[in-house]
């Protein structure tokens, strides 16, 4: 995958009924999972001998955490979210508002994630940055060269607001925010479908745009 280095790689795997992408990236031998949203544990034995440290999710919607728990049972690894997001997680096995339901509950988180605190794993790090609007509670994981946007960035648009906790207004502030905070070069890495630049998005995009 684009922008990794020689010591880190990033696997995709599109897992669940909506095609979500769950990522794991892995440095000397450990990895960090994130939104492992449906076939946790098949997503564990893909990883193989790697030691998963951490399970985390962007925002709590079901396709993105129906997998935590079968992830965690296989690897023991705890669950990270921001905390506004971690009591509608703990719903994810139950149909939502779309009426689709995911594989399980995903269990409460044993640590929130908020803006300036720090994601490590080898020799990756991310800074994470609080991006509420498609979900109260919605991170970015900001890299160096690449960011995890969740549904909060996709090419040419941006998460959907009409979902419970949803907001556009919330959203819009965010992204002004995001616009300043990620650098241009950066690889947006999106909860579903392919990737984009920051880059791209400041020019097409017409929620980044100005």
């Amino acid at each position: 995958m684009a922008n990794e280095k020689p010591d880190i790689e990033i696997r995709r795997f599109v897992v669940g009924p909506i095609q979500t992408n769950c990522y794991a990236v892995v440095s000397n031998g450990h990895a960090i999972v994130i939104d492992p949203g449906a076939a946790g544990a098949a997503i564990a034995r893909e990883l193989g001998d790697v030691v998963v440290d951490e399970i985390i999710a962007t925002h709590g919607h079901g396709d993105h955490v129906g997998g935590v728990k079968a992830l965690a049972d296989a690897t023991g690894a705890p669950f990270w979210i921001g905390e506004p997001d971690a009591e509608r997680a703990t719903h994810s096995g139950s149909p939502g508002s779309l009426g689709i339901a995911y594989d399980d509950d995903a269990p409460m988180a044993s640590r929130f994630l908020a803006e300036g605190d720090e994601v490590r794993v080898g020799d990756a790090t991310f800074q994470v940055l609080e991006a509420p609007g498609h979900t109260p509670g919605g991170i970015v994981l900001l890299g160096e060269g690449v960011a995890f946007v969740g549904d909060t960035i996709f090419k040419g648009a941006v998460g959907r607001t009409d979902l419970p906790g949803g907001s556009p207004t919330v959203l819009a502030e965010a992204l002004k925010r995001l616009r300043d905070r990620i650098p241009a070069e950066t690889v947006l890495l999106p909860g579903h479908d392919d990737a984009t630049t920051m880059a791209d998005e400041l020019r097409s995009n017409p929620y980044l745009v100005g």
